[in-house]
């Protein structure tokens, strides 16, 4: 017997359709008709953000690329090192969902007043920014070798790693999360860091969930 999925919102962004539904007591967001993310199953997210944040001595100031549910900002918070996280997310619709629906899921995140929000695309608001963070934490795509849309395939080689270092606090560290493991990518970030972790997260079906977390910039 299927679920009965109840579809809340639906509407048309620059990058394609983006839809809200409600499955077996759980909000998916689906994107362009893949799912994107879900209020379940939050382990590898918050697995993420707090290996990266047991890697730094002071980690103050906290850079999260991608708002999702929530799960890998409330992780942050929970820790009282943390002085601010920045999250910068470019859809709209789904800051208005945390708001609207996934309050419970992130221990309401967005009303911490540690919290900021900026709505905006991440490869170009990296590009002119001025700050700096001791953690950066990257959700933004299902992977290095799945992105959101083609656009983002640039910040996962040469010009987007070097971008990200720049952002980087003296000591700091990066994490990307991915859906699946991919050996080129990992490679690649030998290239740019003295020590490259691969974390592993068993899920219900599929391959593991990956969390490559990158540290020490050569």
């Amino acid at each position: 017997m299927q679920p009965d999925i109840k579809i809340l919102e639906r509407c048309s962004t620059p990058r394609g359709e983006i839809q809200l539904q409600y499955r077996n007591n759980n909000y998916e967001i689906i994107s362009n008709g893949t799912f994107l993310m879900a209020t379940y199953n939050g382990e590898s997210e918050r697995l993420m953000v707090k290996a990266s944040l047991d890697c730094v001595h002071k980690p103050q100031k906290i850079l999260i690329g991608g708002l999702g549910v929530g799960f890998s900002l409330s992780e942050a918070l929970r820790s009282n090192r943390v002085e601010e996280v920045v999250v910068v997310e470019i859809e709209e619709k789904i800051i208005e969902w945390n708001n609207l629906y996934f309050a419970e899921y992130s221990d309401h995140a967005l009303s911490d007043s540690r919290t900021r929000v900026v709505k905006a695309d991440l490869l170009k608001w990296m590009q002119e920014t001025n700050e700096k963070f001791d953690v950066i934490c990257l959700d933004i795509d299902n992977g290095p070798d799945w992105t959101v849309t083609e656009e983002n395939n640039s910040l996962y080689k040469e010009a987007g790693l070097n971008t990200l270092l720049g952002l980087m606090n003296p000591e700091g560290v990066i994490a990307f999360w991915s859906a699946n493991s991919s050996e080129a990518f990992a490679l690649r970030l030998s290239e740019y860091f003295n020590e490259v972790e691969e974390y592993t997260v068993e899920v219900e079906r599929g391959v593991p969930d990956v969390v490559y977390i990158a540290k020490l910039p050569k």
